[in-house]
C-alpha cells in the first residue's frame, strides 16, 4: 500500500488539473512512482504470477473541497483519472450552500493495467455539473486530501 497526502495548508487546484500530493507512506517495490509534490502517479503492470495478464490497483481519494471566496457557488467534485480519461463512477459531487464551506468527497476506482505496461493517474478537479446549464467555478480549495493507492492482484 502507498499512501499520499495533500498539503497541510489549502491548495487552490484549477478546473481540469490535477491535485498535488506529497509522500507520506510511498511504495518502495517500484510498483507506483510519483514525484512528491506532482499529481500524477505512473502505475506499472508488473505481475508476479507468469500466468497474470494484467496488475489490479485500488485507487481511492478522499478529501476537503470547497469553492473560494469570491467564487460562485456551483457543484463542485473530483474524479480519478487513468491516461486522461476520467474514470466511470470515480467523480465524487459536492455542492456547498456558500463559499469557503467546506464538503468531504470520496472517489474509488479499479484499475487494471496490462501486464508491462505503465498507466498515469492522477484525482482532478472536474466539473460538478450533470447538465452544461451552469459553469464551473474555475478553481476550487482542497485540504486534508488524502489518496491510497493498494496492488490488490
Amino acid at each position: 500500500m502507498a499512501e499520499y497526502l495533500t498539503r497541510d495548508s489549502i491548495e487552490t487546484v484549477a478546473l481540469n488539473s490535477a491535485i498535488p500530493f506529497l509522500d507520506s507512506i510511498p511504495c518502495n517495490k517500484g510498483y507506483v512512482f510519483h514525484k512528491n509534490g506532482t499529481g500524477i502517479f505512473v502505475l506499472k503492470g508488473i505481475v508476479n504470477n507468469p500466468c497474470s495478464c494484467f496488475a489490479r490497483y485500488s485507487v481511492e481519494f478522499t478529501g476537503n473541497i470547497a469553492i473560494p471566496t469570491g467564487g460562485t457557488v456551483t457543484p463542485i467534485a473530483t474524479a480519478i483519472v487513468v491516461t486522461g480519461e476520467s474514470r466511470e463512477g470515480s467523480r465524487s459531487i459536492c455542492t456547498p450552500a456558500a463559499v469557503d464551506e467546506y464538503g468531504n468527497v470520496t472517489s474509488r476506482a479499479t484499475i487494471d493495467i496490462p501486464k508491462g505496461c505503465c498507466f498515469t493517474v492522477s484525482v482532478e478537479y472536474v466539473s460538478g455539473n450533470v447538465d452544461d446549464a451552469t459553469t464551473p467555478t474555475p478553481t476550487i480549495n482542497v485540504i486534508d486530501g488524502s489518496l491510497s493507492i493498494n496492488r490488490v492482484a
